[in-house]
């Protein structure tokens, strides 16, 4: 009962840190920080707090870092770090924190059709994995497109007779100054999951020639924070708006680079060592729930029945794919005449892929293992 309980409690603290960051992100820049700071100041931040761990636990089992692995982490840090948070950061700031979650747990779809060319994937619509992982997509993808291009009538729900002052005043900001794209912001968010599912077949082939992941997630978030400050600086030159003395810009910065990079990726992996990776990923859809609720109680969030019924749509096809995934995974039987069959390379290249999928996503957040978009 004990061993069950903990691994449960972790994946839901690590939720709810999740949830945390989609709201004061929102509210961070709701008060006028610009996405693109933001995300570059997340990338100095994660460095700082995950390089001791690369440091102290791997010093002695780090691989040897050649110039073949360190592209090949310089182009994870593109697709999965820069890319992947820029374009989710950007996504959030023009909708919703709850279609923002909704919209991340596409990751395990768009990356089961990206990896299908690269022979990473099998379509097998004969067997019933493959006949789930299919149906799963179409009804993720389904579910995005209502996400994105159907509100539909506002959900009967009273607002809750909870008062916080700050987040009221940056709502109120919002709704006289900016109505968001609520096309635009979705677009970005599946932009954001097309490039995770991209990070997650470069890293698979990242983890089976430099199997250390805390050092390849700390170069990945250094190489990332110089990428996005580039780009900032693109966007926003003004010094001023690079300030962190606005309170919850700085928090907002702090919080989503030391908690929910560095503190979950070690909380996630601790209970994929236990568990395994998809007992990880069934807590995806958790994330939506507490989102959904914080923002309905503190931003004030209305909630449409297209978003009620996308977000539906989503998270039963995220089962769908997850739980085709996990009978491919299982042993298959085979007739006494035909022997047992060793696993091919493919095939264990499939299995690392599913375990760096299954620690991301949705990610949002998250960097390398552990970003929400």
């Amino acid at each position: 009962m004990g061993s069950d309980l903990l691994p449960f409690l972790t994946m839901v603290i690590v939720q709810l840190g999740y949830a945390g960051m989609n709201i004061i992100s929102k509210l961070a820049m709701d008060s006028g920080m610009n996405p693109f700071v933001h995300v570059a100041y997340r990338q100095i931040f994660a460095t700082i707090a995950i390089a001791p761990f690369a440091y102290f636990l791997e010093r002695k089992t780090r691989p040897k870092l050649t110039p073949s692995i360190l592209f090949q982490i310089f182009l994870c840090s593109i697709f999965g770090v820069s890319m992947n948070q820029i374009t989710y950061f950007v996504g959030l700031k023009n909708t919703t924190p709850t279609i923002a979650c909704a919209l991340s747990n596409l990751t395990p779809a768009v990356t089961f059709l990206l990896a299908i060319p690269f022979g990473l994937e099998r379509m097998g619509l004969g067997t019933k994995a493959g006949q789930a992982k299919m149906l799963g997509t179409i009804l993720c993808v389904g579910g995005a497109m209502l996400l994105s291009f159907y509100h539909g009538s506002i959900v009967p729900i009273d607002q809750p007779n909870i008062h916080w002052k700050y987040a009221q005043d940056m709502t109120e900001n919002k709704s006289t100054s900016n109505h968001g794209n609520f096309i635009f912001g979705p677009f970005l968010l599946i932009v954001s999951a097309v490039s995770w599912g991209i990070w997650s077949i470069l890293q698979a082939r990242v983890s089976m020639v430099y199997p250390a992941p805390y050092s390849s997630s700390a170069l990945m978030c250094l190489m990332a924070s110089f990428q996005c400050l580039i780009v900032g600086f693109c966007f926003d030159h003004n010094i001023s708006d690079w300030s962190l003395s606005h309170s919850i810009r700085a928090v907002s910065a702090i919080y989503a680079g030391v908690v929910c990079t560095a503190l979950a990726y070690c909380l996630m992996s601790w209970c994929i060592e236990r568990k395994g990776p998809l007992y990880v990923s069934v807590f995806n859809p958790l994330l939506l729930v507490i989102v959904a609720a914080l923002s309905w109680a503190l931003l004030q969030e209305k909630i449409y029945i297209g978003t009620v019924v996308g977000s539906v749509l989503i998270v039963l096809g995220l089962y769908g794919v997850l739980w085709g995934k996990n009978n491919e995974l299982k042993p298959v039987k085979f007739d006494e005449e035909i022997g047992v069959q060793e696993i091919s390379e493919k095939e264990k290249q499939k299995k690392d892929m599913e375990m760096q999928l299954c620690e991301g996503h949705q990610q949002g957040s998250i960097i390398v293992h552990a970003i929400k978009q």
